[in-house]
């Protein structure tokens, strides 16, 4: 077997991006297997994020994220405890590793055990040299350096246990969206596909709305309910009819559509089929307090000028190849283990 290089690296994840696009027969059956493993891996999410993950590795902007990658000649094991919270969350991490040259320990989450393998032995199939810079372990063991995605609670277990070797180690965050009341009935559909795709279980999904004081929430309603059939879940359901008998048992004040319940609040986290959201008179008032949340922010959605990073409506859920979860720069990372 040949040695691996940056550039069969570049090669194989271009060859993966057009496969990931056009699926063979047989990794389409792989692929629809998996939706057995995961009541919240449906198959159109998994096609969902097979999909932005062939978006992402497109020629140009791997072409552009190589340029920030330096592929190392001493490989340095770095120990990865992915997430299982949407299909392949995971796999980007992946990807930065072996975009490097090290080698990638890869401890898998049981909520996603079967589709990151699936899509790991297709690129060892493109390249064959990559076999030998992925190992799946059950427990982490001489590593160099440790990626840990999980949640703020976990995190304190990742600190104790990872704290003496370099390491990124990744909390709880959420993502909102910040509207003016001018936004089109199509600005609010993509919205919804910001809430509701993955059922609203990833970072990148809007958890809260900022909106105007004054604003008819009737416009946001309408605007959503071609999502309507997210009812149909039973998980989901399960989740919509627990905090909306909560809400009404506590007389808590909240609007309901009949599958997303939109409740006032200033915290950032949601619970599962539930919206907070918070009305302003000032947006600077609305730009300090995101400013203030910054650790615990992932995506910013809105189309007014910020003087923050944000992204488009219905953009949260196609990042980039740059989109670094928690905002922390996973390839500088490992460029300095070098």
């Amino acid at each position: 077997m040949s040695a691996l290089t940056q550039e069969k690296a570049i090669i194989a994840f271009k060859a993966l991006g057009k496969k990931l696009a056009h699926p063979t027969d047989v990794l389409e059956d792989q692929i629809y297997q998996v939706q057995n493993s995961n009541a919240w891996f449906t198959l159109e999410n998994i096609e969902r994020s097979i999909l932005s993950f062939s978006e992402m590795l497109n020629d140009a902007d791997l072409a552009q994220w190589f340029k920030t990658a330096s592929f190392t000649s001493s490989p340095k094991k770095v120990g990865l405890i992915l997430a299982g919270n949407i299909p392949m969350v995971g796999f980007h991490d992946v990807l930065c590793v072996l975009a490097t040259g090290n080698i990638a320990l890869i401890k898998l989450s049981s909520s996603d055990d079967q589709l990151i393998k699936i899509i790991i032995a297709a690129l060892i199939n493109i390249e064959p040299a990559f076999e030998n810079r992925i190992e799946y372990v059950e427990r982490l063991k001489d590593f160099d350096a440790v990626i840990a995605t999980g949640s703020n609670n976990s995190s304190r277990y990742f600190d104790y246990y990872f704290g003496k070797v370099p390491n990124i180690i990744r909390k709880n965050r959420n993502s909102v969206a910040v509207l003016d009341g001018t936004e089109t009935p199509e600005e609010i559909k993509n919205l919804g596909a910001d809430i509701f795709d993955y059922f609203g279980l990833g970072c990148r999904n809007v958890s809260k709305i900022f909106y105007p004081k004054g604003y008819d929430i009737a416009n946001f309603y309408e605007g959503i309910e071609g999502y309507s059939d997210i009812i149909n879940h039973f998980k989901y359901q399960n989740n919509y009819d627990y905090n909306k008998s909560i809400y009404l048992v506590n007389a808590a004040k909240h609007f309901d559509n009949g599958f997303l319940l939109l409740k006032e609040d200033e915290h950032l986290t949601s619970p599962l089929a539930v919206l907070f959201y918070q009305e302003y008179e000032e947006l600077s008032k609305v730009e300090d307090q995101l400013k203030a949340s910054a650790g615990q922010i992932q995506c910013i959605i809105t189309k007014t000028q910020l003087s923050v990073q944000t992204f488009n409506f219905g953009e949260s859920q196609h990042p980039k190849l740059w989109d670094y979860a928690d905002n922390v720069n996973t390839i500088e990372f490992l460029n300095s283990l070098s």
